[in-house]
């Protein structure tokens, strides 16, 4: 028999709430597949399980709040055999998400929720196990949903008012210890866009508009790329070392509706053909603001991507996520007069800036790195 333990999501994690189980006992599952989701103060995560095997009991039931390390499941790999059970204990056996007996599960202690009020739900961001229905037996509906948005609404825009919240907490304390801990370096160039936006522009008229991209994928891609030239700007500092990583993750910085942001990330983004990319960037936007994101897509980035041009900022000094060795910033695409082979010009340029860490890299290996995304870009039909 082996354990299924809750993970640490952070140094500031120190408990979460478990929100919902997608598997059941019995159920075969395989490295990577999302098998429960938690909810913790930077929101709702969906946690994958680490190897192939079978699920024998469910621990923590939904609405537990356990610290970590708690065991949540117990399961059987191939080669062991299922433990047996102890004597009068009865099989947990949660319903599946949006089954039927997701809906009649009030004999076993599960909610009763409705299907309509699950959708409504993930578009509100309502976390359905902190509900209590209001409907037969209990069961949560529409209205129960709507009512607890608009709760949340009012108890956020207080928090707002009056101090910070938990996600602001979390925010901080991230980078506080960040400008702590780590040397930072800052440095910045101005990148010529007009050849890639002449490039988006003519790609995006050749297709539908669910085919389209934004640009902002196409700065993702270049960071990512550049990376080839810069491989120590991609990695950890853990354990008072660097660990460079082969796999290239971009963590993208997300604003959140209700306030605060998550940066996950876009996995093998140098490996990604540019149309994937973009159906996968659209996929993580919606996901983190509907409140789910996944356990690898939180903990794996390897370097991070923010940018606030749609805040209307020129300019972004990052501050490095730990244990990251190195961040980029965008600021929104400007004219600028522009000098072209001796005459000047008006040309849409962006503001590119870099925070890394000098434990790793010095300014000069910055620079390049710098550079090379300036290149890439002014060659888009190659991102």
């Amino acid at each position: 028999m082996s354990e299924f333990h809750l993970p640490s999501l952070g140094a500031d994690m120190e408990s979460a709430i478990l929100v919902e189980w997608m598997v059941k006992p019995g159920d075969e599952v395989k490295r990577g597949d999302l098998v429960a989701a938690i909810e913790t103060n930077k929101g709702i995560i969906e946690i994958e399980f680490y190897e192939d095997g079978v699920i024998d009991e469910i621990l923590v039931r939904p609405d537990e709040t356990v610290p970590i390390g708690t065991v949540l499941a117990t399961y059987h790999s191939e080669g062991e055999e299922q433990a047996p059970r102890k004597t009068g204990q009865a099989p947990t056996k949660p319903p599946q998400p949006g089954s039927t007996a997701a809906v009649d599960a009030g004999a076993t202690g599960r909610q009763r929720i409705s299907p309509a009020a699950r959708k409504r739900a993930t578009e509100l961001s309502v976390t359905l196990a902190q509900l209590i229905g209001s409907g037969p037996g209990g069961a949560v509906s529409v209205k129960d949903v709507e009512q607890a948005a608009a709760s949340a609404h009012k108890s956020m825009a207080k928090e707002l008012a009056t101090g910070p919240t938990a996600m602001r907490k979390s925010i901080a304390t991230a980078m506080a210890r960040a400008k702590r801990e780590i040397p930072h370096y800052y440095l910045g160039t101005t990148i010529d866009m007009s050849r890639a936006l002449e490039w988006l522009e003519q790609y995006n008229a050749e297709r539908p508009v669910t085919e389209r991209l934004v640009y902002a994928v196409l700065l993702i891609k270049a960071v990512a790329l550049g990376l080839r030239k810069i491989p120590e700007l991609n990695g950890c500092w853990i354990d008072d070392h660097f660990e460079p990583s082969s796999a290239v993750h971009v963590g993208v910085a997300i604003s959140l509706r209700q306030g605060g942001l998550l940066a996950p990330a876009l996995h093998n983004t140098n490996l990604k053909d540019i149309i994937i990319l973009m159906q996968e960037f659209l996929d993580l936007v919606t996901r983190v603001r509907a409140g789910r994101v996944r356990r690898s897509e939180f903990m794996e980035p390897t370097i991070t991507v923010t940018s606030l041009g749609e805040e209307g900022v020129e300019t972004v000094y990052p501050i490095i996520y730990p244990p990251q060795v190195a961040i980029i910033g965008f600021g929104k695409i400007v004219e600028r007069p522009w000098s072209v082979n001796g005459m000047i010009e008006s040309r849409p340029v962006v503001e590119a800036t870099l925070a890394a860490d000098h434990r790793v890299s010095d300014g000069h290996r910055g620079g390049l790195f710098l550079a090379a995304i300036n290149r890439l870009l002014q060659e888009p039909e190659y991102l």
